[in-house]
């Protein structure tokens, strides 16, 4: 592959059989060549190729500000997570875990520690990725003898949450205080602890992501089932009140009118985990 642009001594964007732009990776890779020059494929460790837009462009950034090593250590990490969670993932993992990661193993250096303060609540709501984020500590700490905490578990799990859902980290961060608030006041309301464990703890966190999604976009469910709400109401009168304590939150905190339809659901759900 002839070589575009070199990066730094480690990395060069060249265009493949196909003409499109890859990066490609590997120690000394650039060493004595130029643009204009063929890739020499024995150095080749890696190659990406990600979908045009912000994301090669930062991608291409990222690897020009941290160190070859702290990225394919990510890499590592990445591919290992797919597996785990079974799912596509957005192009912006290459992006956002690397950087974390690099910034993270150079805090430790500094002996600086970050706490979590989501980190129960990371637990709780998203345990496969939460899973990933402590395979990942572990994996770090055998290829580089740095012993990070729990905390930084539930960081890197956060990074897999974002790039699952395909947002924005604040995006992901908001979404998590949501299902806290929401939790919370399940707890206050219906004098119940949910069972983590159970379906229907499940698929009310499922829901509650898509909430706040629709939140983030301003998209509402509407009135199209209010006819239905006050049967619902007479049936379940205390999970009623603690999902519309939640909307009135909502609107409260983020001027979103969450509509009669997601009233019924949340009371629907709430009801199931808490048996009011």
């Amino acid at each position: 592959m002839r070589i575009e642009k070199i990066l730094n001594n480690n990395v060069v964007i060249a265009l493949d059989e196909t003409g499109v732009e890859t990066v490609l990776m590997g120690r000394g890779l650039a060493f004595g060549r130029h643009a204009g020059d063929t890739a020499p494929a024995d150095k080749v460790e890696k190659r990406f190729t990600l979908h045009a837009g912000p994301w090669s462009d930062r991608f291409q950034q990222l690897l020009t500000s941290i160190p070859l090593a702290h990225f394919l250590l990510s890499e590592r990490i990445i591919d290992r997570a797919k597996r785990t969670l079974g799912a596509a993932l957005s192009d912006s993992i290459y992006v956002t875990l690397p950087d974390h990661i690099s910034a993270a193993i150079e805090r430790h250096k500094q002996g600086i520690t970050l706490p979590n303060p989501l980190l129960w609540d990371i637990r709780q709501f998203y345990p496969e990725e939460y899973k990933v984020g402590c395979d990942a500590i572990e994996q770090i700490r055998e290829e580089t003898g740095i012993a990070f905490s729990e905390d930084e578990a539930g960081f890197i799990a956060m990074h897999f949450v974002n790039a699952g859902c395909g947002g924005e980290l604040p995006e992901v961060y908001d979404m998590t205080c949501l299902m806290q608030r929401v939790f919370a006041l399940v707890r206050e309301q219906c004098g119940v602890e949910p069972d983590p464990d159970s379906v229907d703890f499940y698929r009310f966190v499922a829901h509650l992501k898509f909430f706040a999604r629709r939140i983030a976009a301003g998209q509402g469910y509407g009135d199209r089932d209010a006819d239905l709400l006050p049967a619902v109401q007479g049936k379940y009168p205390a999970a009623f009140a603690c999902a519309q304590a939640v909307c009135d939150a909502v609107w409260q905190e983020y001027g979103f009118d969450a509509g009669k339809s997601e009233l019924l659901c949340l009371t629907l759900h709430i009801a199931r985990i808490t048996g009011a």
